[in-house]
């Protein structure tokens, strides 16, 4: 009887792990194919090296760049607000807060997570936009500054809470050591500590860049849908993620070569995530065969 349910759970998890497998191959030959039948139609040289993006204009290019361009500089600026502020919140907790402080406040950080998008957007737009009109006063009602802003207060406990738990994971003899030779709390925190815990924070990061490119609701409501090549954050930018929700919700006709270009669009963004990733596995075994 033990070894039938062994086999059971066996099964089941070889099951899970099948299924998420096909999945994962499903959305990429869908992609893969909607893609290609879009590249029949339009040169793939233009669509990396064409600066304007206007597939539902009349006079209709098909640039990726100025979406891309938005979407980086949105999370350019959302990782500039959540990384200093992330990491100085887990260095703090990790070895600063009393235990009892830290039980308290990491959740309560974990909760920014848990806000609809779609909040912190409206956010983005009727409080943070204005406010910042009052400092910029040629600041667009939608633009990137506000919706970058918001949405690196959206990743801020990506950051703090994998980086405080690969703190925390830390032994404590390493600490100790440090002690021992004299060091303060400041330097073996910064010195011992973060070197020592630098594949789960930058693992940390890389998550929290993968949200901010990845994310759609912030930047579909307060960055604004004007795809341009700029690297201006007060005026109205497009990302990637916007786009296809804008067309995805629109009177573009399935099966169109405009209604194919959000497959386009998604295995450009698909593409990079990918990238994105393999580098931070990368560097995370360089820096765990170092510190091992």
């Amino acid at each position: 009887m033990p070894k039938i349910r062994e086999l059971i759970i066996e099964k089941s998890l070889l099951s899970s792990a099948l299924i998420t497998i096909a999945v994962t191959v499903g959305i990429i030959l869908v992609l893969t194919i909607e893609t290609f039948s879009f590249f029949k139609e339009v040169s793939i040289f233009d669509f990396f090296t064409d600066i304007e993006w206007t597939p539902l204009f009349t006079q209709k290019h098909y640039g990726i760049l100025p979406l891309l361009t938005g979407t980086l500089l949105t999370t350019f600026i959302a990782i500039s607000v959540a990384l200093p502020i992330g990491l100085s919140i887990s260095i703090y907790l990790s070895e600063y807060a009393p235990r009892s402080f830290r039980k308290t406040i990491k959740p309560l950080l974990e909760l920014l997570a848990a806000v609809p998008s779609v909040v912190y957007g409206f956010f983005a737009l009727v409080v943070v936009t204005p406010y910042l009109q009052q400092f910029i006063p040629n600041l667009s009602g939608f633009n990137s500054l506000s919706a970058g802003i918001v949405m690196g207060i959206m990743i801020i406990p990506f950051v703090s809470s994998l980086s405080e738990d690969a703190l925390f994971a830390v032994p404590k003899a390493l600490r100790e050591a440090s002690y021992g030779m004299g060091a303060t709390r400041l330097q073996t925190a910064f010195k011992v500590v973060v070197p020592a815990a630098s594949s789960g924070i930058i693992v940390s990061i890389i998550l929290a860049i993968s949200r901010a490119i990845g994310e759609t609701m912030i930047v579909a409501i307060a960055a604004g849908q004007q795809p341009r090549l700029t690297l201006d954050p007060t005026v109205p930018v497009e990302t990637i993620t916007a786009y296809i929700v804008q067309v995805s919700l629109g009177d573009v006709q399935h099966g169109s070569l405009e209604y194919r270009t959000i497959f386009a669009a998604g295995i450009t963004l698909f593409i990079f995530t990918f990238l994105l990733n393999t580098v931070s596995f990368r560097i995370r075994k360089k820096y765990r065969e170092k510190y091992e």
